[in-house]
């Protein structure tokens, strides 16, 4: 970089003495760190054309040989300093895979004279020419040429709002040519060292899936339970982006936490795994990360990032990035910016929001309060974080769910959240599918929920839970063709998902197929041998293939190692049927606290009462369970234990009442 080191330069309320080494806003000094002077320095004599990263650093580290994250670690010093959000590009844009451009209009000055001279707004004619990223020849540079004169809009200038839609037109144009004239490419260091090219198997054919583990906690104390899960998690929701990707959920993954990498990959079913270590010391953190492919163990990009817990968004754009980069991903706009967006600016919402997702993905019921109550702590430390409201719409679900709180209370409060989310922010696939089956679940308003999964697919193509939570809604409309189709599409996205696969078995047992139903409840206790439901499960597989001494020595095994609720009443049935009333009716008590019109779970004291064959108390206690919106649509249309009353004109009252097809 030619540029002199002296004189003034000037954008907006910002002046920098080059000579003094000083940045002032309206004549007040920001302070900067020396190395971050350096970059700002740098990017703003150059302002208008891009300056590749290894140009940066050979300037800012001249002697020094040191990771790519230290210089985004600057750059987001920058943007700090200069009140930049990390989405707004007023001052700084990033341009994937090759390095950054100062934006703004910038005029250098020199000293007391008051001379004034505009800056070149640079067409990168020469950079161009000389860049290996470009293919598209000279139709590419003119295009690019023209973005680099704009600068995006300035929130307080007038004359800039009178420029505004031209520069948003341009600002899109920009990003766009970047993406059209450079491919995400391989590190510099990887570039550098001659190794194979990043992205691809020793075949040739590229990598199309990763798993993304649990970090690892190094030492005593390197940092609680939550962090390591919470980051992967972060790194899982930028890179699932990539429609060019198949990202393993955090779900499936979880249980791989500090297991052999390739190994893992290998059971997981994916071309590479990105595996990570963490030490935390106080507010220090440092992250060493390493791409490998599962083929052979080859090390494809690996590095190291240090900073401040407080920038651990800096560093999570980092690490994304550079993944993508070392996979070579031809990033979208949308795509590009949906990895890069940030969810939250606040390090305290984000580490409250991190414990709140772990807790609820352990799916029980101390978990999920205690979950709550950590996504409550992140709305109220950052009332715009959108991703903590679907936190909470997920746990107050749940509530109703897992019988923690009545559904006539949670649920209101579930749609409530999801509904802050959505207006926060609209393109949340998961407040659309929260609030579509919640729709369907509780409110019985199948239009309204088949518009939410829809668009939640449509945001998401590849949310598996959602493809589940639909096909149960098709399947509810007695559309079987299509319902098979969303749930098969479910579990080819997550083939380990312990959530999919004992829904597979749910789907299974109410088509009765119930030996299939057997193979996924199977599968899902290999995987979670606590998950009591899938125990369940089995149980009533073997109930309806009349295996009844099987059922009631698998309700056997698992009665005193859980405090399920649902796990008497599916025993109850088994006793009724069988003859052996008198228990039942012991659980039927217990069920109902030795009162008449009240349980924690109606639909459950319905369905012994119909293995009693005891009709009216049954339709008493769907009634119960109707008004408490605890009846749900697919058990009452499809499931075999209320095969007793389907002919009772009072049952077909019910089907109408929750507005589904008789």
């Amino acid at each position: 970089m030619s540029a002199p080191r002296e004189g003034f330069y000037e954008f907006e309320p910002f002046r920098i003495d080059a000579s003094r080494r000083l940045l002032l806003r309206d004549g007040t000094d920001v302070p900067l760190k020396p190395k971050v002077f350096d970059t700002l320095l740098a990017l703003v004599e150059n302002s208008g054309r891009v300056v590749e990263k290894d140009e940066l650093m050979s300037r800012v580290w001249p002697d020094t040989i040191v990771e790519e994250n230290n210089l985004t670690q600057n750059i987001s010093a920058i943007r700090k300093a200069l009140g930049e959000r990390r989405d707004e590009h007023r001052y700084v844009v990033t341009i994937p895979g090759r390095g950054y451009r100062f934006v703004a209009d910038v005029r250098k000055t020199n000293g007391a004279e008051g001379r004034v001279d505009a800056l070149t707004r640079g067409r990168g004619e020469t950079e161009d020419a000389a860049s290996p990223a470009s293919d598209n020849g000279s139709a590419s540079r003119a295009l690019e040429g023209e973005e680099e004169r704009a600068e995006l809009p300035s929130a307080t200038s007038a004359h800039d709002s009178r420029r505004k839609g031209f520069r948003r037109a341009v600002a899109a144009a920009l990003v766009l040519a970047a993406l059209l004239i450079g491919l995400v490419v391989a590190l510099p260091r990887l570039r550098r060292s001659g190794a194979n090219q990043p992205g691809l198997t020793e075949s040739g054919r590229a990598i199309e899936s990763i798993a993304v583990l649990p970090f690892v906690p190094l030492g005593a104390g390197a940092g609680d339970e939550h962090t390591g899960p919470g980051m992967a998690d972060a790194l899982i929701t930028r890179l699932s982006n990539s429609r060019q990707l198949t990202v393993r959920s955090t779900s499936a993954v979880l249980r791989y936490a500090g297991q052999d990498p390739i190994a893992s990959g290998r059971e997981l079913n994916v071309d590479c795994v990105l595996d990570g270590k963490f030490q935390r010391a106080g507010e220090r953190i440092r992250v060493t990360v390493q791409l490998v492919r599962v083929r052979d163990g080859a090390a494809l990009w690996a590095a190291t990032f240090d900073g401040k817990f407080t920038d651990i968004f800096a560093m999570q754009d980092s690490i994304s990035e550079q993944v993508a980069g070392a996979l070579t991903l031809r990033l979208t706009r949308e795509e590009h910016e949906r990895m890069l967006k940030r969810d939250t600016e606040s390090a305290e919402a984000y580490q409250a929001y991190l414990k709140g997702r772990f807790l609820l993905d352990r799916r029980t019921s101390e978990s999920v309060k205690r979950a709550k109550d950590y996504f409550q702590e992140a709305v109220e430390r950052d009332p715009s974080y959108a991703l903590a409201y679907v936190g909470l719409a997920d746990c107050y679900h749940r509530f109703a769910q897992f019988r923690i709180a009545p559904s006539s209370e949670a649920i209101p409060k579930a749609t409530a959240a999801a509904s802050a989310a959505l207006r926060l922010d609209d393109s949340l696939a998961e407040a659309h599918a929260t609030l579509g089956v919640i729709n369907f679940r509780y409110v019985w308003d199948l239009p309204t929920a088949e518009r939410e999964f829809k668009r939640a697919l449509e945001l998401d193509p590849r949310y598996a839970t959602a493809h589940m939570w639909y096909g149960f809604h098709l399947m509810a409309q007695r559309r079987f063709a299509e319902a098979e189709g969303e749930m098969q599409r479910a579990f080819e996205l997550e083939p380990l998902s312990i959530t999919i696969n004992n829904a597979m078995g749910d789907y299974h047992l109410l088509k009765r197929e119930y030996d299939r139903a057997l193979e996924y409840y199977r599968k899902t206790v290999e995987m979670d041998p606590s998950l009591t439901v899938a125990q369940i499960g089995i149980s009533r597989a073997y109930e309806h293939k009349g295996m009844y001494a099987e059922a009631l020595a698998q309700y056997e095994a698992v009665r005193d190692k859980s405090e399920s609720k649902l796990l008497p009443g599916a025993a109850g049935y088994t006793y009724a049927v069988t003859g052996r009333r008198d228990e039942a009716r012991k659980i039927l008590k217990r069920l109902t606290n030795g009162t008449k019109d009240s349980s924690d779970n109606p639909f459950l004291v319905a369905v012994i009462y119909a293995g009693l064959g005891e009709r009216d108390a049954a339709f008493d206690w769907l009634e119960r369970a109707l008004a408490e919106r605890a009846l749900m649509p697919g058990p009452l249309l499809f499931d075999p234990r209320l095969d007793n009353l389907r002919d009772d004109a009072r049952y077909k009252g019910m089907v109408r009442r929750m507005n589904l097809p008789s």
